[in-house]
């Protein structure tokens, strides 16, 4: 198996869709619609994304499996190879024009992640990881970079990030408290709008930590192997049908659980 040359098709393939994203960023054709409430949206740009990510992937690895936000499943049902995608993260933000938004990308085979890939097109900064081998970024051209999470150990000087389920409105389960658990006990909480994104900055140490509750594998599945490639830990923290996890170096991982974890 050769990891990196999926990781560099990956690299090539993100880098694709960021020039469909941003042809569209700002624009008012997005043709926005709700999904489940008015939370949660899907725009023209996420169902393109998704669409040039599994046509490019299938055309390469015809006998490889997808799993994507938008489409769900495609590709050989019995492949060992299985690429979990996120078109287009941030979706809220990309809608209102602000710039955080990325394309999350991951390869898994036989259930393990080996591959992942996060490009965030319009602060042009890309986070990548194979299994094994270490974690890292370049920004707007630059050289790569090695990643390594916050040394921070401490709550009170830490910044940490989180985030809110869809069904805010109507659940009262909605991270709420939490938060205002949390919050006396840290430096500061920033809300970025795309847990991929998430997960690179506090594998390159822009946050400390980072919880979220009720995500889905393809919001997390490269960025957790980004974090744990960066020296990292992923901690799942309750064991509700979707993905709700703690990301963080040991101590402030734990830190965070003691908090929110009640």
């Amino acid at each position: 198996m050769n990891k990196k040359e999926y990781l560099d098709f990956t690299i090539e393939l993100a880098k694709k869709v960021a020039v469909l994203q941003l042809s569209y960023y700002r624009g008012n054709n997005l043709n926005i619609k709700e999904k489940s409430n008015a939370s949660d949206i899907v725009t023209v740009v996420d169902k393109k994304s998704e669409e040039l990510i599994a046509n490019t992937i299938l055309e390469k690895y015809p006998d490889h499996k997808i799993l994507g936000e938008e489409g769900g499943y495609r590709g050989n049902e019995n492949s060992d190879f299985l690429w979990v995608v996120d078109p287009l993260d941030g979706t809220t933000n990309y809608s209102q024009g602000l710039p955080i938004f990325s394309i999350s990308i991951a390869l898994q085979y036989k259930g393990e992640t080996i591959s992942g890939v996060v490009y965030a097109p319009y602060l042009d900064e890309i986070f990548v990881a194979t299994k094994g081998n270490g974690a890292f970024m370049a920004s707007r051209g630059g050289e790569w970079k090695k990643m390594g999470v916050s040394e921070k150990l401490d709550l009170n000087i830490s910044v940490i990030g989180t985030g809110f389920p869809y069904d805010k409105g109507t659940n009262a389960d909605n991270n709420s408290t939490e938060v205002s658990r949390i919050l006396p006990s840290v430096r500061d909480i920033r809300r970025l709008g795309s847990a991929a994104y998430d997960l690179c900055c506090v594998a390159c140490g822009l946050l400390d930590g980072y919880w979220e509750m009720s995500l889905n594998i393809w919001d997390v599945c490269a960025g957790n192997l980004i974090v744990e490639e960066a020296g990292g830990v992923i901690c799942k923290y309750r064991s509700d049908r979707n993905v709700s996890e703690i990301a963080g170096n040991t101590t402030i991982v734990e830190k965070i659980k003691e908090q929110i974890a009640q």
